[in-house]
């Protein structure tokens, strides 16, 4: 039973040793971020599994490593060789700055090509059993901006719009019809992970808060809070 849900962007620039220039415009982000990580721990799940896009689908253990060195700083989270992709270590860097202690913890890589259903059945499996809590890593597009890495589509507003209307109205039917070629062409690196959200959430209502959203270098970054509504 899912009983939380915090969505909050993969991007290696939440981590102050490589946001740069940056460090200061995304401190509004980082510490909603933050803020959700804590909301998430004070529903005392029995579970927190970190979920995020990946080149194939896969689940590691609670101790699991990761590193930020491929993209400028080796900054390292976990324990042992880094094995983590890059939504996982952002997400695990996420605990580590907040001092989440709570176990156990499990981290899932969702294969970012993977379709709607495949998502929506990862994310029904992994809210099967006992209380469990969602860190879901997460972009938006990066197409907003004339700068932006995937170049500007004029689509990518409205696109990023339904988006956060979609986590502020913890609307997971809305989540679980976005088209994959929609988003591929709009580069919406969170695409998969929000969609094991929807699958996780199927059949409970939930309340949902936008905490903070952000569009750096003209892709969209969002934190966001579901909380189970009370029976």
């Amino acid at each position: 039973m899912l009983v939380a849900a915090a969505v909050c962007p993969h991007t290696p620039l939440l981590v102050p040793a490589l946001a740069g220039a940056a460090q200061g415009e995304l401190y509004e982000l980082r510490s909603a971020c933050h803020a959700a990580v804590a909301a998430l721990r004070d529903t005392r799940p029995d579970l927190l599994v970190v979920v995020g896009g990946a080149d194939r689908t896969r689940g590691y253990g609670a101790q699991a490593a990761g590193s930020l060195h491929p993209w400028g700083v080796d900054v390292r989270v976990g324990r042992g060789e880094p094995v983590l992709p890059l939504s996982l270590t952002v997400g695990r860097w996420l605990l580590e700055s907040g001092s989440y202690d709570t176990d156990p913890v499990a981290f899932q890589a969702v294969d970012s090509a993977a379709g709607p259903e495949d998502c929506l059945a990862l994310g029904a499996k992994l809210a099967g059993d006992g209380r469990v809590a969602l860190l879901v890593m997460a972009d938006g597009s990066a197409c907003l901006t004339p700068r932006a890495p995937g170049h500007h589509d004029p689509a990518a507003q409205p696109y990023h719009d339904l988006l956060v209307r979609a986590l502020a109205g913890a609307d997971g039917e809305a989540l679980a019809d976005l088209d994959p070629a929609v988003a591929d062409r709009l580069w919406v690196g969170g695409r998969a992970a929000l969609q094991v959200l929807a699958g996780a959430a199927s059949g409970t209502r939930f309340t949902g808060r936008v905490l903070a959203e952000a569009a750096p270098y003209g892709v969209g970054y969002f934190a966001g809070l579901w909380e189970r509504r009370p029976l």
